[in-house]
């Protein structure tokens, strides 16, 4: 019983803290919980977390919180499995929850852009060191460097995620029997607050993709059917959801708080992330059994070597941002204390936070 209690308590304070200062979106929430929960706490393999991942990314939902849960459910079960997942949400939650406050309050959305500009440096030396780690697993054989690189391409062509992964997953079966032949401030007319959570409900169970597709749901279900917002209160929803560390998808908080105040905010968070927790906890056994069938395994193989793909070209896609000769410097850094003196993300996230924000008072 005490060691269930050590592992519940673990539980907490990891994911508590990745939700604290997951910054960056779910490519960087990943690589956080890989360096954290692979490389130091070994919690499981690095071969176990990338199907885990090849898994969430077939199934609708937030990538990161549904790893999130398969992560605690690994290390406490079915308890350790809600216990990751609320950890993981409510730092975020909590956060968006206070923006709003202030938003629907001032009209205005605050800006951490300052502290942003130094956060971005660390959370891409973190991306890429966990880049580097996994694909030494994933990127073996010709076959899936060959995927990888495919894949890559595509996606920074910009298509769309879902069919990459089911095409990478194809692909790799294809190859291997191939080659065994061979050899707004107040809503003007709110929605009930039932109403409020089966929308929510819907977008959870449904939705793939990035924050880009999620706008797209929101847009149809808030302003195009409803009229309860502005578009430009939706797109400052998305962007508090952006900037603030943890899942994107607390931009469902933001808007239940707009829409139906705290009972909104807390019924939308509830009603958008509860598909995942269902998911994961019917589905988390069916990835052993993936693995067991040789079929589905080389599947599964296509679709980690995509998931890999996606992660460099979210990567790539962030260190476009790193213009300037502060984040430069940062970045280098950062990557070099991580790699040469092991130092934890977090602290080098607080420091390049407040480092920016104080130069930001000067220049």
């Amino acid at each position: 019983m005490k060691q269930k209690n050590n592992a519940y308590k673990e539980i907490i304070q990891v994911f508590l803290r990745l939700g604290l200062f997951a910054f960056g979106g779910p490519a960087a929430h990943i690589a956080m919980m890989e360096d954290e929960i692979v490389t130091k706490r070994k919690w499981v393999t690095k071969d176990k977390f990338m199907d885990m991942l090849g898994f969430t990314n077939l199934i609708p939902g937030p990538n990161s919180t549904e790893m999130a849960i398969h992560l605690g459910f690994i290390r406490g079960g079915r308890i350790g499995l809600f216990l990751a997942g609320i950890s993981f949400i409510l730092p975020a939650m909590l956060i968006v929850l206070v923006l709003a406050m202030i938003y629907q309050s001032y009209g205005t959305r605050p800006s951490v852009s300052h502290i942003f500009d130094g956060v971005q440096p660390v959370i891409l030396a973190v991306v890429i060191q966990a880049l580097y780690r996994l694909s030494t697993t994933i990127v073996k054989k010709k076959e899936a460097i060959i995927l990888f690189i495919a894949i890559l391409l595509l996606s920074l062509l910009g298509i769309s995620e879902i069919p990459l992964l089911i095409t990478a997953g194809i692909l790799m079966l294809s190859a291997h029997v191939f080659g065994k032949k061979k050899n707004q401030l107040k809503a003007v007319d709110p929605m009930s607050l039932g109403l409020l959570f089966f929308t929510f409900l819907k977008i959870g169970s449904v939705l793939y993709g990035s924050g880009y597709v999620l706008l797209a749901f929101l847009n149809t279900e808030f302003i195009a059917k409803n009229a309860l917002m502005t578009n430009q209160q939706l797109l400052d929803a998305v962007a508090v959801g952006q900037f603030t560390p943890g899942p994107v998808f607390t931009t469902a908080t933001f808007i239940g708080y707009l829409i139906h105040g705290l009972p909104g905010a807390i019924l939308a968070t509830v009603g958008i992330f509860l598909p995942s927790f269902l998911l994961v906890f019917f589905f988390h056994g069916f990835i052993d059994r993936m693995r067991s069938s040789s079929v589905v395994s080389y599947v599964l193989d296509g679709v980690n070597a995509a998931s890999l793909a996606l992660m460099t070209s979210v990567t790539l896609d962030l260190a476009k941002s790193m213009m300037s000769v502060q984040s430069t410097v940062l970045f280098l850094i950062s990557a070099f204390l991580m790699i040469r003196y092991k130092v934890n993300s977090t602290y080098l996230i607080i420091g390049a936070g407040m480092l920016s924000f104080i130069l930001s008072l000067f220049l």
